[in-house]
Protein backbone atom coordinates (compact mmCIF):
# COMPACT_ATOMS: atom_id res chain seq x y z
CA UNK A 1 0.00 0.00 0.00
CA UNK A 2 3.02 2.25 0.79
CA UNK A 3 4.18 1.21 -2.10
CA UNK A 4 1.81 2.52 -4.70
CA UNK A 5 1.25 5.59 -2.44
CA UNK A 6 4.78 6.95 -3.20
CA UNK A 7 4.77 5.78 -6.86
CA UNK A 8 0.88 7.93 -6.60
CA UNK A 9 2.71 10.69 -5.03
CA UNK A 10 5.88 10.44 -7.73
CA UNK A 11 3.66 10.44 -10.97
CA UNK A 12 1.13 13.77 -9.14
CA UNK A 13 4.67 15.40 -8.44
CA UNK A 14 5.90 14.88 -12.05
CA UNK A 15 2.32 15.91 -14.09
CA UNK A 16 2.14 18.89 -11.67
CA UNK A 17 6.18 19.78 -12.42
CA UNK A 18 5.39 19.37 -16.09
CA UNK A 19 2.57 21.68 -16.06
CA UNK A 20 4.04 24.33 -14.00
CA UNK A 21 6.82 24.25 -16.49
CA UNK A 22 4.78 24.38 -19.46
CA UNK A 23 2.76 27.49 -18.12
CA UNK A 24 6.60 29.75 -17.67
CA UNK A 25 6.35 29.57 -21.62
CA UNK A 26 5.73 33.43 -23.37
CA UNK A 27 1.93 35.18 -23.23
CA UNK A 28 0.21 31.55 -22.96
CA UNK A 29 1.64 30.42 -26.50
CA UNK A 30 2.80 26.60 -26.71
CA UNK A 31 1.25 25.82 -23.36
CA UNK A 32 -1.07 22.47 -23.53
CA UNK A 33 -3.89 22.07 -21.46
CA UNK A 34 -6.73 19.37 -21.37
CA UNK A 35 -9.35 20.26 -23.97
CA UNK A 36 -11.60 16.91 -24.01
CA UNK A 37 -12.13 15.11 -20.93
CA UNK A 38 -9.88 12.65 -20.02
CA UNK A 39 -10.74 8.77 -21.13
CA UNK A 40 -13.41 10.32 -23.38
CA UNK A 41 -11.85 8.56 -26.43
CA UNK A 42 -10.83 5.08 -26.89
CA UNK A 43 -7.09 4.84 -26.99
CA UNK A 44 -7.65 4.86 -30.99
CA UNK A 45 -8.04 8.74 -30.26
CA UNK A 46 -6.85 10.03 -33.63
CA UNK A 47 -7.14 12.23 -36.70
CA UNK A 48 -8.34 15.59 -35.59
CA UNK A 49 -9.22 17.82 -38.51
CA UNK A 50 -11.51 20.72 -38.38
CA UNK A 51 -14.37 21.60 -40.95
CA UNK A 52 -14.96 24.65 -42.88
CA UNK A 53 -17.03 26.64 -40.13
CA UNK A 54 -13.91 25.80 -38.21
CA UNK A 55 -16.09 22.88 -35.94
CA UNK A 56 -13.59 19.93 -34.90
CA UNK A 57 -14.00 16.51 -35.87
CA UNK A 58 -11.76 13.67 -34.35
CA UNK A 59 -12.12 9.31 -34.75
CA UNK A 60 -13.21 6.96 -32.83
CA UNK A 61 -14.98 8.68 -29.70
CA UNK A 62 -16.73 6.76 -27.09
CA UNK A 63 -15.87 3.43 -29.04
CA UNK A 64 -14.22 2.49 -31.51
CA UNK A 65 -15.42 2.98 -35.19
CA UNK A 66 -17.32 6.24 -34.78
CA UNK A 67 -16.17 9.87 -35.63
CA UNK A 68 -16.75 12.23 -32.92
CA UNK A 69 -17.79 16.37 -33.07
CA UNK A 70 -16.24 18.42 -30.42
CA UNK A 71 -18.07 21.82 -29.54
CA UNK A 72 -16.09 24.80 -28.47
CA UNK A 73 -15.94 23.91 -24.77
CA UNK A 74 -14.85 20.40 -25.38
CA UNK A 75 -18.01 18.32 -25.12
CA UNK A 76 -18.51 15.88 -27.81
CA UNK A 77 -20.96 14.07 -29.67
CA UNK A 78 -21.21 10.89 -32.22
CA UNK A 79 -21.64 12.18 -35.55
CA UNK A 80 -21.06 9.13 -37.47
CA UNK A 81 -21.13 5.64 -37.32
CA UNK A 82 -18.49 3.73 -39.60
CA UNK A 83 -20.04 0.56 -41.50
CA UNK A 84 -18.79 -2.04 -39.53
CA UNK A 85 -15.33 -3.41 -40.26
CA UNK A 86 -13.91 0.08 -40.45
CA UNK A 87 -12.10 2.15 -38.20
CA UNK A 88 -11.23 5.39 -39.21
CA UNK A 89 -7.51 6.94 -38.67
CA UNK A 90 -6.78 9.94 -40.16
CA UNK A 91 -9.35 12.53 -41.59
CA UNK A 92 -9.34 15.09 -44.18
CA UNK A 93 -11.80 17.49 -45.90
CA UNK A 94 -11.59 18.77 -49.65
CA UNK A 95 -12.15 22.58 -50.95
CA UNK A 96 -16.04 21.65 -51.13
CA UNK A 97 -16.52 20.39 -47.23
CA UNK A 98 -16.87 16.91 -47.84
CA UNK A 99 -15.14 14.23 -45.27
CA UNK A 100 -12.70 11.89 -46.08
CA UNK A 101 -11.16 9.35 -43.26
CA UNK A 102 -8.70 6.73 -43.85
CA UNK A 103 -9.99 3.49 -42.90
CA UNK A 104 -7.40 1.50 -41.95
CA UNK A 105 -9.02 -1.90 -41.17
CA UNK A 106 -11.41 -2.00 -44.22
CA UNK A 107 -8.21 -0.57 -46.28
CA UNK A 108 -10.30 2.52 -48.17
CA UNK A 109 -10.38 5.75 -48.02
CA UNK A 110 -14.11 6.60 -47.22
CA UNK A 111 -16.20 9.77 -48.00
CA UNK A 112 -19.02 11.37 -45.36
CA UNK A 113 -21.36 13.48 -46.72
CA UNK A 114 -21.48 16.02 -44.09
CA UNK A 115 -25.02 16.95 -44.90
CA UNK A 116 -26.71 13.96 -45.42
CA UNK A 117 -23.71 11.89 -42.99
CA UNK A 118 -23.87 9.31 -45.54
CA UNK A 119 -20.69 7.19 -46.43
CA UNK A 120 -19.44 5.90 -49.65
CA UNK A 121 -16.19 4.07 -50.43
CA UNK A 122 -13.75 7.23 -51.69
CA UNK A 123 -10.77 4.78 -52.78
CA UNK A 124 -9.73 1.18 -52.10
CA UNK A 125 -7.39 -1.26 -53.30
CA UNK A 126 -6.38 -4.89 -52.18
CA UNK A 127 -2.87 -4.21 -51.68
CA UNK A 128 -3.18 -1.53 -49.35
CA UNK A 129 -2.27 -2.79 -46.03
CA UNK A 130 -3.57 -0.15 -43.40
CA UNK A 131 -4.12 3.08 -44.59
CA UNK A 132 -3.46 5.27 -41.87
CA UNK A 133 -3.13 9.55 -42.82
CA UNK A 134 -3.90 11.54 -46.13
CA UNK A 135 -2.68 14.59 -47.01
CA UNK A 136 -4.95 16.94 -49.72
CA UNK A 137 -3.48 19.05 -52.18
CA UNK A 138 -5.28 22.55 -53.94
CA UNK A 139 -6.35 19.95 -56.79
CA UNK A 140 -8.22 17.60 -54.17
CA UNK A 141 -5.83 14.94 -55.06
CA UNK A 142 -4.61 12.85 -52.06
CA UNK A 143 -1.59 11.42 -50.80
CA UNK A 144 -2.19 8.20 -47.84
CA UNK A 145 0.61 7.00 -45.90
CA UNK A 146 0.27 2.88 -45.60
CA UNK A 147 2.14 1.40 -42.53
CA UNK A 148 2.67 -2.28 -42.26
CA UNK A 149 3.95 -2.02 -38.62
CA UNK A 150 4.26 -6.48 -38.24
CA UNK A 151 7.12 -5.96 -41.02
CA UNK A 152 8.65 -2.28 -39.90
CA UNK A 153 7.78 -1.59 -43.11
CA UNK A 154 5.42 0.40 -45.40
CA UNK A 155 4.47 2.60 -48.36
CA UNK A 156 2.43 5.64 -49.80
CA UNK A 157 -0.07 6.10 -52.13
CA UNK A 158 -1.41 8.84 -54.59
CA UNK A 159 -5.27 8.75 -54.85
CA UNK A 160 -6.98 11.00 -57.67
CA UNK A 161 -10.26 12.88 -57.53
CA UNK A 162 -11.59 10.52 -58.45
CA UNK A 163 -10.58 7.90 -56.24
CA UNK A 164 -8.19 5.94 -58.27
CA UNK A 165 -5.05 4.56 -56.25
CA UNK A 166 -1.46 4.59 -57.44
CA UNK A 167 1.37 3.31 -55.39
CA UNK A 168 4.06 5.60 -55.30
CA UNK A 169 6.84 4.15 -53.11
CA UNK A 170 6.81 0.55 -50.98
CA UNK A 171 9.78 -0.76 -49.04
CA UNK A 172 9.44 2.31 -47.40
CA UNK A 173 9.88 2.11 -42.93
CA UNK A 174 6.47 2.43 -40.95
CA UNK A 175 5.01 5.34 -42.96
CA UNK A 176 2.92 7.36 -40.62
CA UNK A 177 1.82 11.16 -40.94
CA UNK A 178 1.63 12.80 -44.19
CA UNK A 179 1.48 16.29 -44.88
CA UNK A 180 1.71 19.04 -47.85
CA UNK A 181 3.48 22.14 -47.36
CA UNK A 182 1.85 25.52 -47.66
CA UNK A 183 3.01 26.33 -51.11
CA UNK A 184 1.85 22.85 -52.78
CA UNK A 185 5.08 21.88 -54.26
CA UNK A 186 6.37 19.69 -51.39
CA UNK A 187 4.96 16.25 -49.53
CA UNK A 188 6.40 15.22 -46.20
CA UNK A 189 5.94 11.30 -45.11
CA UNK A 190 7.73 10.15 -41.91
CA UNK A 191 8.25 6.89 -40.88
CA UNK A 192 6.86 6.07 -37.32
CA UNK A 193 9.48 3.40 -36.11
CA UNK A 194 13.01 4.37 -38.66
CA UNK A 195 11.88 8.51 -36.38
CA UNK A 196 13.00 9.81 -40.02
CA UNK A 197 10.97 12.63 -41.52
CA UNK A 198 11.25 12.14 -45.77
CA UNK A 199 10.20 15.32 -47.89
CA UNK A 200 9.12 15.25 -51.74
CA UNK A 201 9.10 17.16 -54.78
CA UNK A 202 5.21 17.22 -55.92
CA UNK A 203 5.26 17.03 -60.03
CA UNK A 204 2.53 19.16 -61.70
CA UNK A 205 1.29 15.45 -62.47
CA UNK A 206 0.96 14.93 -59.08
CA UNK A 207 3.59 12.76 -58.67
CA UNK A 208 6.66 12.44 -55.52
CA UNK A 209 9.63 13.08 -56.68
CA UNK A 210 13.25 14.00 -55.64
CA UNK A 211 13.20 11.82 -52.08
CA UNK A 212 15.66 13.31 -49.52
CA UNK A 213 15.70 13.27 -45.15
CA UNK A 214 14.60 15.76 -43.79
CA UNK A 215 15.24 14.95 -39.86
CA UNK A 216 15.89 12.36 -38.16
CA UNK A 217 15.32 11.63 -34.04
CA UNK A 218 17.10 9.82 -31.97
CA UNK A 219 14.54 8.27 -29.96
CA UNK A 220 10.82 7.47 -29.49
CA UNK A 221 8.30 7.77 -32.26
CA UNK A 222 6.77 9.68 -35.19
CA UNK A 223 2.90 10.21 -35.77
CA UNK A 224 0.50 12.11 -37.17
CA UNK A 225 1.92 16.16 -38.49
CA UNK A 226 0.18 19.24 -39.82
CA UNK A 227 2.11 22.18 -41.70
CA UNK A 228 1.63 25.83 -40.49
CA UNK A 229 1.61 28.82 -43.10
CA UNK A 230 5.24 29.19 -42.97
CA UNK A 231 5.83 25.60 -43.89
CA UNK A 232 6.78 24.43 -40.63
CA UNK A 233 5.78 20.86 -39.21
CA UNK A 234 4.01 20.67 -36.25
CA UNK A 235 5.25 16.95 -35.57
CA UNK A 236 3.38 14.54 -32.39
CA UNK A 237 6.32 12.91 -31.09
CA UNK A 238 4.96 9.33 -29.82
CA UNK A 239 5.70 7.97 -26.28
CA UNK A 240 7.90 11.36 -25.53
CA UNK A 241 5.11 13.52 -24.96
CA UNK A 242 5.73 16.65 -27.16
CA UNK A 243 4.87 18.59 -30.39
CA UNK A 244 7.69 18.83 -32.05
CA UNK A 245 8.18 22.01 -34.56
CA UNK A 246 10.69 21.30 -37.78
CA UNK A 247 11.76 24.58 -39.76
CA UNK A 248 11.28 23.49 -43.62
CA UNK A 249 14.86 23.35 -43.66
CA UNK A 250 15.12 20.61 -40.93
CA UNK A 251 15.53 22.23 -38.15
CA UNK A 252 13.90 21.60 -34.54
CA UNK A 253 12.87 25.09 -33.66
CA UNK A 254 11.24 23.65 -30.46
CA UNK A 255 9.03 20.80 -28.69
CA UNK A 256 5.54 21.61 -27.09
CA UNK A 257 5.34 19.68 -23.65
CA UNK A 258 1.80 17.58 -23.29
CA UNK A 259 0.46 16.32 -20.25
CA UNK A 260 -0.27 12.99 -22.11
CA UNK A 261 2.84 10.74 -23.25
CA UNK A 262 1.18 9.50 -26.45
CA UNK A 263 0.03 11.79 -29.01
CA UNK A 264 -1.31 10.35 -31.87
CA UNK A 265 -1.85 13.38 -34.45
CA UNK A 266 -2.76 16.95 -34.54
CA UNK A 267 -4.66 19.71 -36.30
CA UNK A 268 -5.24 23.43 -36.36
CA UNK A 269 -8.43 25.13 -35.32
CA UNK A 270 -9.82 28.36 -33.74
CA UNK A 271 -11.16 31.41 -34.65
CA UNK A 272 -7.84 32.43 -36.05
CA UNK A 273 -6.14 29.09 -36.60
CA UNK A 274 -3.92 29.24 -34.28
CA UNK A 275 -5.33 26.81 -31.98
CA UNK A 276 -3.50 23.48 -32.04
CA UNK A 277 -5.91 19.79 -30.82
CA UNK A 278 -3.56 16.91 -29.93
CA UNK A 279 -5.07 13.70 -30.05
CA UNK A 280 -3.63 11.44 -27.62
CA UNK A 281 -3.65 7.37 -27.03
CA UNK A 282 -2.82 7.21 -23.36
CA UNK A 283 -5.39 9.60 -21.70
CA UNK A 284 -7.54 9.02 -24.46
CA UNK A 285 -8.37 12.49 -24.87
CA UNK A 286 -7.68 15.57 -26.81
CA UNK A 287 -5.45 18.66 -25.29
CA UNK A 288 -5.22 22.05 -26.72
CA UNK A 289 -2.04 24.91 -27.08
CA UNK A 290 -1.72 28.11 -28.86
CA UNK A 291 0.88 28.34 -31.99
CA UNK A 292 2.11 31.72 -33.38
CA UNK A 293 1.48 30.96 -36.83
CA UNK A 294 -2.07 29.69 -38.15
CA UNK A 295 -2.27 26.13 -39.89
CA UNK A 296 -2.17 25.61 -43.45
CA UNK A 297 -5.87 23.81 -44.43
CA UNK A 298 -7.11 27.07 -42.14
CA UNK A 299 -5.32 29.54 -44.49
CA UNK A 300 -6.79 27.23 -47.35
CA UNK A 301 -9.99 27.41 -46.37
CA UNK A 302 -10.56 31.21 -45.31
CA UNK A 303 -9.22 32.27 -49.26
CA UNK A 304 -11.97 29.73 -50.39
Amino acid sequence: MRKKAILSGIVFFVICNKIKTQTQDTAGLFVSSVFTPINSFTDGAEGPAVDKEGRLYAVNYHHQGTIGKIGPSGIAEIFVELPRGSTGNGIRFNSGGDMFVADYTGHNILKVDMRTRQISIFAHDGRMKQPNDIAITKQNTFFASDPDWENNAGAIWYVNKKGKAVLLESGMGTTNGIEVNPANNKLYVNESIQRRVWVYDISKSGKAKNKRLLIEFPDFGLDGMRCDQKGNLYIARYGKGVVAIVSPEGRLLREVGLIGQKPTNVAFGGDDGKTVYVTLQDTRNIESFRSDIPGREWTVRKRQ
